[in-house]
């Protein structure tokens, strides 16, 4: 059984690595601050090391026996935060994680990217792991923040460290404590028939694959190589009525013209220059004009096919924030 590390161990992907890890057997070690809420961890065995991926002394005791190290965290909510401090956590802390595992010794180091860092074919085809960021680093920079810290990642794999990058795409499922994701279920549960349906598309998976590919990584995948981790490809015409259908409301009918989300985008942009901040952000609403998919072949051949289809994924989801009071 393996010593495992894992920073962003209190948020939503970290904590079902967490605690798949722990039901496999694995002695699980959770990098947080003295202030950090543990709610997502509740009946996982782990010990606490106080830091933060920002803290290299705090990094460096905290990987010292360990022989994975699971680096999830990140400042993934990009329309809520500040650019320059997404930058510093999510390529700097990815730095200073590297650097701390390699000098304790530790065997292995997964790092969370995003599908967001794979590089966009045309609308619609399939992108895989062989592509690179293709985009706007100032319209997407949570997307180039990834990308540069798998530049960072590929650059330790080079002087000898054993690295391994898993890409997730968007990813449902119990705990989702922030928000991120499962608020595509939270709007069509409070709007039904009313919630618009954009023209696009995107790629989903659960949060318990996702955990169960992670520790596949640590065990088998080869160093060096991203695997994106995603179930389905999914037009938003066919998911939000799926959603719809699987908590019980009335199907969204409202498609909603490329060009209105256009307009959108840039009313919103307007508004973040004023100093308002809207839910989303104006590149979210261009992005969901196109059909973001991506192949997961590389993924199901070397770390196992996913487990647990989207109509589950959602019934879950759902009844997590019912049981939780978010509804």
């Amino acid at each position: 059984m393996a010593h495992a590390l894992i920073t962003g161990g209190t948020g939503f992907v970290g904590s079902h690595v967490a605690r798949l890890l722990a039901q496999q057997g694995h002695s699980v070690r959770i990098l947080h601050r003295p202030t950090s809420k543990l709610d997502a961890l509740q009946g996982v065995p782990f010990d606490s090391a106080l830091g933060d991926v920002l803290d290299e002394a705090s990094l460096r005791a905290a990987c010292e026996g360990c022989d994975w190290v699971f680096h999830v965290a990140a400042v993934a909510d990009y329309w809520r935060a500040d650019r320059a401090h997404l930058m510093h956590v999510n390529i700097g802390g990815t730095r200073a994680v590297l650097r701390a595992a390699r000098e304790a010794g530790v065997r292995r180091v997964i790092f969370t990217s995003s599908a967001a860092s794979i590089g966009m074919h045309a609308d619609g085809q399939l992108a895989d792991e062989s592509m690179r960021f293709n985009q706007s680093p100032s319209r997407f920079p949570y997307a180039y923040s990834k990308a540069m810290a798998e530049v960072v990642a590929l650059e330790a794999v080079q002087t000898g460290q054993d690295v391994v990058i898993v890409n997730p795409v968007v990813v449902l499922g119990p705990g989702d404590l922030n928000r991120i994701s499962g608020e595509f279920i939270l709007n069509i549960n409070r709007l039904g028939a009313l919630m618009p349906v954009p023209g696009g598309g995107v790629a989903v998976t659960d949060v318990r694959d996702v955990a169960r590919w992670h520790v596949r990584a640590a065990e088998a995948g080869e160093t060096g190589q991203r695997y994106i981790l995603g179930t389905a490809n999914m037009d938003y015409g066919y998911l939000f009525p799926m959603i719809a259908d699987v908590i019980g409301v009335s199907r969204p009918g409202l498609p909603v013209p490329d060009a209105i989300l256009s307009l959108s985008a840039m009313i919103v942009e307007g508004l973040a220059a004023l100093g308002y901040r809207a839910p989303f952000d104006g590149n979210q609403a261009r992005l969901a004009t196109r059909r973001v998919f991506f192949a997961f072949d590389k993924t199901w051949s070397a770390l196992g096919s996913p487990e647990v289809n989207m109509r589950t994924s959602v019934a879950d989801t759902f009844n997590w924030y019912r049981q939780h009071g978010f509804l």
